[in-house]
């Protein structure tokens, strides 16, 4: 290698480094290193291997053979099949280090080694995994260049195994040379900075991404009516990403997300109910219409049961009267007797007719129409009246305004309540230091109650101002509430009346129109209904309507 030539390599190497050190994804990193440690070589093969320190084993990262059209690992590529590609232990049977490996060999010296040929060094090194190479395949493996990732602060990180140089005249297979050397360990140097911080970005990602998990299970795990929600919300959103991102035409042909855009809807996703957090449990899990600590019902049943007892008690008084102190002819006692009975009889199965309504009204699965309102507001006004003067209402004003709610279990105020867990969760978001990469998140987690009209909340953003992530999100979060199997105050939809919801959303601009009708014609919600809902609810296929 002439002067010229080193200088052009260094310039190379400074270049490659500048590259190297912007790069954050492992995969593409380590992609990166072989081809342009092979590129400025003419080596024809490359395998770069990462130290487990743990299990003081070498793993296979990339491995390529121009000659032989063979790439694997990397982004895209051909994964690595872990029975041809097993492990290199770093240490022998007895504990000490495996030498005879040269690449475990050369994480333990930290030293480069160069091989002119490896035929003529069965002594000092086992080339059997090489040669098998060679005997399967018809390679001539000839020269070898093993080099470590050594990391500033001490230590291999990797091993980067360069294969059969090649004349950049002739073509052939030449050894490397000494300068190869030099280059390839300043190039290798670079590397291991470059790699051991997209490990520990790597790493971090994995905590955070972890530990937002753990924060959205526990907000799940408040109410035992919706575990899993956050899960399958998630599970919803990045299949109708991936199916906009594959689309090769319709309205989304020309839409496609980078890995960034997918992070972040899967970030936001998994937060988007973080907000639940300041939302008091009992209204989170009100299953019934009564329920707040406890299901006020059965306070409601012990006070009718109160009242037939003193039915009871007004009646046989009222009997007792009769037969002691009556004293006129002209009253048949029998009779009177018989109407006592009648009208205790009445007023007990008007008692039944009523506990039973309100029980029925409790459980929030039916629309209360005025005939409904109206007869629990007269429960509410006709109180017994005891024969000692007593009056014993049968609802509390509290009570009949929850029973009186039209839909559902929750009260306006308690709705408000609810709602507010979107604005306390793009508080809660917004004050994270997300990377540029992330800054979306607390928008398309904010999102996800938002109307394409307007009407929706926290923050009452138009179409306009709702991102496709946003929309998407808001698609996940109300397919899934529909189609879900566990909520306790109503039954589970089939598809059939799933569909007819969405339907009435769109046409009240509530969601995206494109977006529902893509999920359905693409087959993702049929897809997540075959995993996720009951077979009872498959009533429908969203592909053929």
């Amino acid at each position: 290698m002439t002067h010229e030539d080193l200088k052009l390599a260094m310039e190379r190497i400074i270049k490659i480094g500048i590259a190297l050190s912007s790069e954050r994804d492992l995969e593409v990193l380590l992609e990166m290193i072989v081809e342009e440690a092979r590129r400025f070589t003419g080596a024809d093969g490359g395998t770069l291997f990462l130290v487990d320190a743990e299990a003081q084993v070498l793993n296979w990262a990339i491995v390529q053979n121009e000659t032989m059209d063979i790439r694997f690992g990397g982004k895209g590529k051909s994964a690595m099949n872990p029975e041809h590609f097993k492990p290199i232990s770093l240490v022998d049977e007895q504990g000490e280090p495996a030498i005879f490996n040269v690449a475990s060999s050369v994480v333990h010296t930290g030293d480069a080694v160069r091989i002119d040929d490896v035929y003529d060094e069965h002594d000092e090194y086992d080339f059997e995994g090489p040669l098998r190479f060679d005997a399967q395949t018809g390679y001539r493996t000839l020269s070898m260049m093993v080099i470590p990732l050594k990391h500033f602060e001490g230590g291999v990180i990797g091993v980067l195994q360069l294969i059969n140089a090649r004349d950049p005249h002739s073509g052939e297979v030449v050894a490397f040379d000494e300068h190869h050397i030099e280059t390839t360990t300043a190039l290798a140097s670079q590397a291991a900075v470059a790699v051991k911080n997209a490990l520990l970005f790597s790493d971090l990602e994995r905590q955070f991404e972890a530990f937002i998990q753990v924060i959205a299970s526990a907000i799940d795990e408040k109410s035992p009516y919706t575990a899993g929600h956050v899960k399958r919300v998630v599970d919803v959103a990045m299949r109708i990403a991936r199916a906009v991102h594959g689309a090769e035409d319709g309205p989304y042909a020309s839409v496609s997300f980078s890995e960034d855009e997918f992070k972040a809807l899967h970030i936001a996703s998994w937060m988007h109910d973080v907000g639940k957090i300041a939302t008091p449990e009992y209204v989170v899990d009100k299953a019934t219409k009564l329920q707040t600590i406890f299901d006020r019902l059965s306070l409601v049943e012990e006070r009718f049961a109160h009242i037939k007892t003193m039915c009871q008690r007004d009646a046989l008084a009222e009997k007792l009267a009769l037969l002691t102190q009556s004293s006129d002819a002209q009253v048949d006692v029998s009779v009177e007797l018989a109407r006592i009975e009648r009208e205790l009889e009445e007023r007990l199965s008007e008692l039944d007719r009523e506990v039973a309504f309100i029980k029925q009204c409790n459980q929030g699965v039916e629309f209360m129409d005025d005939g409904k309102l109206e007869y629990l507001q007269a429960i509410f006004d006709s109180p017994y009246m005891g024969s000692d003067g007593e009056a014993v209402f049968k609802l509390t004003e509290d009570e009949l305004l929850n029973l009186q709610i039209r839909k559902g279990t929750l009260t306006r105020d308690e709705i408000d309540i609810i709602r507010d867990h979107a604005r306390v969760s793009y508080a809660m978001l917004s004050k994270l230091p997300f990377s540029r990469q992330l800054k979306d998140v607390p928008e398309i987690a904010a999102g996800h109650h938002e109307k394409l009209n307007g009407k929706g909340y926290p923050r009452g953003l138009t179409a306009e101002q709702l991102s496709l992530p946003a929309r998407i999100l808001a698609v996940a979060d109300i397919f899934e509430a529909l189609t879900a199997k566990d909520r306790p105050y109503k039954k589970p939809s089939p598809l059939s009346m799933v569909n007819r919801i969405l339907g009435f959303m769109v046409k009240d601009g509530e969601l995206d129109a494109e977006l529902v009708e893509f999920a359905k014609q693409s087959g993702v919600f049929d897809a997540y209904a075959q995993d996720e809902v009951s077979e009872v609810q498959r009533d429908l296929v969203f592909a053929q309507n």
